[in-house]
């Protein structure tokens, strides 16, 4: 049995001229290609139709990102001491503050398919993660150095003797 050459010419023309005679994908009146089984849908990600929703989500990554190298830069500038107490506390939900604008920011930039901002947002949690390590750490037991998490509860001092009185209200005889 000998079949004949096939004539891709002809057979790549016919398949140009069925193509032309749907239209563009997505047009009205095109029929849609059926999924495949198994497949999964595709998502939706902004067409070039709708250009004020893509540009407002790049802004929003953006933004998000900057408020997050804003938040993770402050970190270090830190302008009270985060020795113990209250200080302490409110430093570390700075750092959680900045990790969540990270975050944020990488699920955005992921999102919207930006590298530069989800490589920052990433760099943003790294650095963020590191600076509330540092305090975290020694009061966990974790490192050499051991801190407390509460300062600790000074008694206010003794006034001296001289300027008490003396019981019974005389005066004492020097």
């Amino acid at each position: 049995m000998t079949e004949q050459p096939r004539n891709w010419d002809r057979e790549l023309a016919d398949i140009d001229r069925a193509i032309e005679q749907q239209g563009p994908p997505g047009a009205p009146g095109t029929p849609a290609l059926p999924p495949a089984t198994g497949a999964t849908p595709p998502t939706r990600v902004p067409s070039p139709a709708e250009p004020g929703i893509a540009r407002r989500s790049v802004a929003k990554t953006w933004f998000l990102v900057l408020l997050a190298v804003l938040l993770a830069a402050a970190l270090p500038l830190w302008p009270y001491g985060k020795v113990c107490g209250l200080q302490l506390f409110f430093y570390l939900g700075a750092a959680g503050l900045a990790l969540a604008a990270g975050a944020a920011g990488a699920v955005s930039s992921w999102k919207t398919r930006r590298g530069l901002a989800h490589l920052i947002s990433l760099a943003v949690l790294i650095w963020s993660g590191v600076m509330a390590a540092r305090e975290v750490l020694p009061r966990v037991g974790y490192a050499a150095e051991t801190r407390t998490w509460l300062c600790p509860a000074t008694p206010e001092p003794a006034p001296p003797a001289q300027n008490q009185p003396a019981p019974g209200g005389a005066e004492p005889a020097p």
